[in-house]
């Protein structure tokens, strides 16, 4: 006669706690479910503003998405959960190429008069973060703009925790620069089978979830105090937290005092050390001793300099001289506008258009380019190379001068220095290759439909590093994303999916040693 407490065991048949059968729930399913609930909030705002019509869209989609997500739970519940960190990557992909056709329902039921693949890439460039936007701004209401903003704060969330509980332990997404563990080796992601990748992700999104909530409301109740309106912050707050950039039909609200409160949390998009803590460790030392957020000032200030100095020797030539006080103004949107970027959110400072105006000249969209390539911080919603990437780079280049100038040299840094100009530096250096290559590919293919080189850089560059903005500012008419062919879309929604979930990720399901038990 069986055991009780065999029956209770995983993987055999018989009765099991509430609580196991709970995390049965497949990683999609949990997803729609979580969209189906969202739903409801621009539904709530949209009878509040007596759009009673779209209001009725958003709720019965969202209630049909909740029964159909009940359905596709009781029927996945003999189904034994997944073990392999692998399969949770595959799932993620799967999600993200999924997961938007089910929140484009409500959009393409409210817009009407456009084709479903339009709407499907405004939810894929959300989810995603990007925040390329494929309709005029008049053409959606203030809740459907809502809407966009929340899918994209939400798909915000999903980067927390995926990298956290998912990535870090398999030492991909930016961590395998710091990491001791080698790509090749076949027990890599021994750490992670061990902790059961489905029990690793609920843990780290019961904990995070409070603190992505906070951090919004914060900025949300920072920005109501610099004057802006509840519905126009909330989707500031949200495009800041989650880099989307998603705004509704005014745009970045002018102002100093705006611009200050979302240039202050832009920290969070440049180093995970704002919001994870270590034991016994301060929020001071963590980002005192933080390479990325070090190497992010020094960037923003050095070109900020350069930027204004550019703006200030081409206004020399004007008859009408500038006050002090532009001259700041000028400083603090050059400011901005590279954090901005930096961080791959794509916010353009009302002073930075001022400044433009006044010196008479464009735009530097190379340098907004390489801005957004650097990228920002590890385990982020930020998309890029990433700068721990670019820091162990630039140590393996410091190095090397060093050594030619005195070869019998001994480097100093300890274990963890050695390991980022060496291991580190060599794996950022593949992964710079890959995100080359995947660059030159969605370039040729982009070339293909027609599209002259200049643009098609512009566009490659803003789906693989999610910065959507980009293409609207440091493009041309010809890259508006309303204007594309429907082969150019597609081009980029696989581009947008491979620059948020890496390539380097993409190559590391093909090793064998991430699919053995």
């Amino acid at each position: 006669m069986q055991d009780a407490s065999q029956i209770l065991q995983p993987g055999r048949t018989g009765l099991r706690p509430p609580a196991q059968r709970r995390r049965r729930l497949p990683f999609l399913v949990l997803l729609a479910a979580i969209s189906g609930v969202a739903m409801f909030v621009p539904a709530a705002v949209a009878a509040n503003l007596d759009e009673h019509e779209l209001g009725r869209v958003f709720f019965y989609t969202g209630l049909l998405s909740l029964i159909v997500t009940l359905f596709a739970w009781i029927a996945t519940q003999t189904l034994r959960p997944a073990q392999r960190a692998a399969t949770h990557l595959i799932g993620l992909l799967i999600a993200y190429l999924t997961l938007p056709a089910l929140l484009a329902l409500p959009l393409y039921q409210a817009i009407g008069n456009t084709q479903f693949f339009n709407v499907y890439m405004e939810m894929l460039s959300s989810l995603t973060t990007t925040g390329a936007s494929f309709f005029e701004p008049s053409r959606l209401t203030e809740p459907m703009h809502l809407w966009r903003g929340m899918v994209a704060w939400l798909g915000g969330f999903l980067v927390w925790v995926t990298a956290i509980a998912v990535l870090a332990p398999m030492n991909l997404g930016g961590f395998e620069v710091t990491s001791e563990a080698r790509l090749s080796d076949d027990g890599a992601t021994s750490q992670i089978q061990a902790v059961r990748p489905q029990e690793r992700m609920r843990r780290v999104a019961v904990k995070f979830a409070p603190i992505y909530l906070g951090l919004t409301v914060l900025i949300w109740i920072g920005l109501l105090l610099s004057g802006m309106l509840p519905l126009n912050a909330a989707l500031h707050a949200m495009a800041t937290l989650s880099t989307s950039g998603i705004l509704g039909q005014d745009g970045l609200a002018s102002g100093f005092a705006s611009e200050a409160v979302i240039f202050v949390f832009f920290a969070l998009a440049m180093t995970r050390r704002t919001y994870v803590t270590a034991q016994g460790e301060g929020l001071w030392d963590r980002l005192s001793r933080d390479r990325e957020l070090w190497l992010a000032l020094v960037v923003i200030v050095v070109l900020s300099a350069l930027l204004f100095l550019r703006h200030w020797l081409a206004a020399l030539d004007l008859t009408e001289p500038r006050s002090p006080e532009e001259a700041l103004a000028a400083i603090w949107g050059a400011v901005f506008t590279i954090a901005s970027f930096l961080t791959t959110t794509g916010f353009i400072s009302d002073e930075w258009e001022a400044a433009r105006a006044w010196s008479g000249l464009p735009t530097p969209g190379l340098l907004l380019m390489g801005l957004c390539m650097m990228g920002g911080g590890v385990a982020t919603t930020a998309g890029g190379v990433k700068l721990m990437r670019v820091y162990a780079l630039y140590k393996h280049g410091k190095r090397e001068i060093e050594k030619l100038v005195h070869p019998n040299s001994v480097a100093s840094a300890g274990r963890l220095g050695r390991r980022i100009r060496r291991e580190g530096a060599y794996i950022a250096w593949i992964f710079f290759m890959l995100f080359a290559l995947s660059l030159a590919a969605c370039m040729t293919a982009l070339a293909l439909t027609g599209l002259d080189f200049e643009s098609a850089m512009v566009l490659s560059v803003a789906a693989l590093t999610t910065t959507g903005p980009l293409a609207e500012i440091a493009g041309t008419e010809v890259t508006r994303y309303v204007l594309l062919s429907d082969p150019a879309k597609l081009i980029l929604a696989v581009a947008m999916v491979v620059g948020r979930l890496e390539t380097l990720v993409l190559i590391a399901l093909l090793n064998p040693g991430f699919w053995r038990a």
